[in-house]
């Protein structure tokens, strides 16, 4: 069978590369370790970095008092009247303790409030679950999305926070676990950049510290 030139200059380089292999850039790597090195920064100060460079806005409370006084804070500027949070939840209905009446209808509401289960540093992730966020909309359908999570909470990486969920269920894992990244965006028309297309506009993450 006769050779085209082409296909025989193709078969020449290659035979070349293969007689010159270039040399593993990392032998000492090993595939099972993470190709991301912790930061030698503090967790909350990555988490906020990252966070707040997706157009996230984040808030930091050194208690509990601090965290109620600048949330009622903010929803008088914004003139947030209508603040949704799941009322059976009883850990954030704890927190709030009757310093925010909330509104019933998800539909109709300025802003939702939702805990969640860990927060990604590297990337200044969110990771929500159906158990956690009270449920598989609130922090989805909420033109604003109010999120409150504690320092202990945070995790270098997605692999950290997945394993900590394997471990918390027990393989009972919740119907939904979502990673919200900042508000949801899309450059689908025109390459023009849209936020607040297919989820909140506006992501908040109001960090308690429980150091």
């Amino acid at each position: 069978m006769q050779i085209s030139a082409a296909k025989e200059s193709i078969l020449k380089k290659i035979r070349q590369a293969l007689t010159h292999s270039t040399p593993v850039p990392f032998p000492q790597s090993d595939a099972t370790a993470s190709v991301f090195q912790p930061s030698s920064q503090e967790l909350e100060i990555q988490f906020a970095e990252q966070f707040t460079k997706l157009q996230g806005k984040f808030v930091y409370c050194a208690d509990v008092a601090e965290l109620i006084a600048t949330l009622k804070q903010l929803a008088d500027q914004k003139g947030w009247g209508k603040i949704h949070f799941r009322t059976e939840d009883a850990a954030l209905s704890q927190l709030l303790k009757d310093q925010i009446t909330p509104h019933d209808n998800l539909a109709t509401c300025d802003a939702s409030i939702t805990r969640c289960d860990y927060l990604i540093a590297r990337t200044g992730t969110i990771v929500l679950s159906s158990v956690e966020a009270s449920g598989r909309t609130t922090s989805v359908y909420a033109p604003i999305h109010i999120c409150i999570a504690t320092t202990k909470q945070l995790v270098y990486d997605i692999k950290d926070g997945l394993q900590l969920i394997r471990d918390q269920y027990n393989q009972q894992l919740p119907s939904l676990i979502s990673f919200a990244t900042g508000p949801s965006r899309t450059a689908d028309i025109e390459k023009t950049l849209v936020v607040g297309v297919h989820g909140p506009k506006e992501v908040y993450c109001f960090l308690l510290d429980q150091g």
